[in-house]
């Protein structure tokens, strides 16, 4: 077989992270090595991938077929994998949780000291996302839980999930900002001469979701909450936030809650996983998540 595992491996690293010498440092391989590698299976296979014409290198149409259908090969490898462990000791030796940039990390920490009390060895990978980067990790990169993801669930069989509840949005500015002085509701009129600050949606191969923002705005992307209320507090632009976020620091006066005539008012989370070859420790995970109490706290059934 002339496509192997390794050079799609490289090719998902190329398009992940941008360039050569980027993909080689997270492969652990020479940028030359990878050159080499993807060269050789162009012309074993007699096709472009990769157009050099330019700067950085860029994928052929016949190139990005290569890869999403390399990923799929790459996922099944990964669940090929993850089902022989299984299968041999039981316990996973490593799972992956993928959050949703708005989940309050600091919640899991009393499950993560439980788990480890249990004495296994399983490592515990725990990764940031947001909007349709959540469902992404589930579907096409390997995660074995995904916890509260927003909106649009997948229709496949090969995955579960459950409702969490929902998440409020509120639109906050800071107390300097200009529309922190509107004595009443604001109108899209209002808000379309200010910039809007979003949250960034980190898929790369799912449909992207856009929330909560005027398309004449113009706008700044962060890719997490943190970033985000930093920009808001400096007064460098508007937007809103999950409301768990946003209440502390209205009440603290750093910012200002103010009501808006026409917006999604609320998210609705989930937890996911992959339905048919769920191990112990994923398993352990999902039940202890779905019967907490703070779900309840976090989110609006």
């Amino acid at each position: 077989m002339r496509v192997n595992l390794d050079v799609l491996m490289i090719l998902d690293a190329l398009d992940k992270y941008g360039s050569f010498a980027a993909a080689a440092e997270s492969l652990y391989k020479t940028p030359a090595a990878l050159s080499y590698m993807i060269q050789k299976l162009e012309k074993d296979l007699d096709v472009q991938l990769l157009d050099r014409s330019g700067h950085r290198a860029r994928f052929t149409d016949t190139g990005r077929i290569v890869l999403e259908k390399g990923r799929m090969l790459l996922n099944m490898a990964k669940d090929l994998e993850k089902q022989a462990i299984q299968s041999a000791i039981g316990w996973e030796k490593t799972i992956t949780i993928a959050l949703d940039s708005s989940f309050p990390f600091h919640l899991l920490l009393p499950l993560i000291k439980s788990f480890y009390s249990l004495g296994q060895k399983t490592t515990l990978n725990f990764t940031h996302h947001s909007l349709a980067g959540s469902w992404e990790e589930l579907i096409h990169n390997g995660a074995s839980i995904i916890l509260g993801a927003i909106n649009e669930p997948p229709t496949s069989a090969e995955y579960a999930y459950k409702m969490l509840g929902t998440l409020d949005n509120v639109f906050v500015v800071s107390p300097v900002h200009p529309l922190a002085f509107i004595q009443r509701p604001l109108r899209y009129d209002d808000i379309r001469h200010h910039i809007a600050v979003l949250i960034g949606d980190t898929a790369r191969i799912c449909h992207t979701i856009n929330t909560n923002f005027i398309e004449e705005q113009e706008r700044i992307a962060v890719y997490d909450f943190h970033s985000k209320v930093l920009l808001l507090t400096a007064g460098l632009g508007c937007g809103f936030l999950p409301r768990h976020i946003a209440q502390p620091l209205v009440a603290s006066g750093e910012l200002v809650e103010k009501q808006v005539e026409s917006y999604r008012k609320t998210d609705v989370t989930y937890i996911g996983w992959r339905a048919h070859d769920e191990g112990i420790a994923a398993r352990w995970w999902r039940d202890q998540i779905i019967n907490e109490d703070f779900m309840q706290r976090l989110y609006q059934s």
